[in-house]
């Protein structure tokens, strides 16, 4: 399975290089560029190692609660995929108007294998208009702090995360891009298996002061610190692709 996913196949633009032109730079674009760096990331298919995107080790330096550091290990990568079973409902639905191009998946343990964490990029079927109407969305309803909306675990048998399964679901994370035609997610939970009665999104359980379950176990800096370091994973592997691009 390793083997496999190491050459894991990132299509349907994920890694469109045209459409980092602006995107890195992070300044705005003219609509005739934005909307062609966005049928060109969807028009690509390129091949990146896993470990480009998905790297074995992240390290979060004061990604922890206090801004202590910490580490996660890759346990397990999911094959790239639909969306289908990937979302709560109520989620999937949210997110439907933007399309699923394809799903790339992976979970990480962190350095004592008490806590695990699936990381998720949703490569939409968006163009910007599409994109930036579903960030507006997200936040005027706050539809990411919502525990009915929830991403699902990816967990994998004979690993930390062999027990990772929706009621394990503790803290979670949902950033909807709007540069990039992606959504990213992480949701984390413990990895003894034990069930959470009351979940609570990273931007609360990572607050000054929360005593959650989540909050004192630190579960909402893994849930944040891993979707901002995937996400920047995910940029980078952008970068390198337009550069290397004739």
């Amino acid at each position: 399975m390793a083997s496999a996913a190491a050459c894991l196949v990132l299509g349907l633009g994920l890694l469109g290089g045209a459409a980092v032109g602006t995107w890195a730079t992070g300044g705005d674009s003219p609509p005739d560029a934005e909307a062609a760096a966005y049928a060109h990331a969807w028009a690509a298919w390129h091949s990146v190692p896993v470990d480009d995107l998905f790297p074995p080790t992240l390290r979060g330096d004061g990604a922890g609660p206090g801004g202590a550091d910490r580490v996660w290990t890759r346990v397990a990568v999911a094959p790239d995929s639909s969306c289908g079973g990937a979302f709560d409902p109520l989620l999937a639905k949210a997110l439907a108007p933007v399309g699923c191009g394809r799903l790339l998946r992976a979970t990480y343990a962190d350095a004592t294998s008490t806590s695990v964490t699936t990381v998720g990029l949703l490569v939409t079927r968006a163009d910007a208009d599409g994109m930036r109407a579903l960030a507006r969305r997200f936040a005027a309803e706050r539809l990411g702090d919502r525990a009915d909306l929830l991403p699902r675990p990816y967990p994998a048998p004979g690993t930390a995360a062999a027990g990772f399964g929706d009621a394990q679901r503790a803290s979670w994370h949902i950033e909807v891009l709007t540069d990039l035609p992606t959504v990213v997610y992480a949701v984390t939970g413990f990895a003894d298996a034990r069930p959470v009665t009351d979940p609570r999104p990273a931007a609360e359980a990572t607050r000054r002061g929360a005593t959650s379950a989540p909050a004192q176990a630190g579960l909402g800096h893994a849930a944040r610190g891993v979707a901002d370091l995937a996400e920047h994973a995910f940029r980078q592997a952008v970068a390198r692709t337009r550069k290397a691009s004739p």
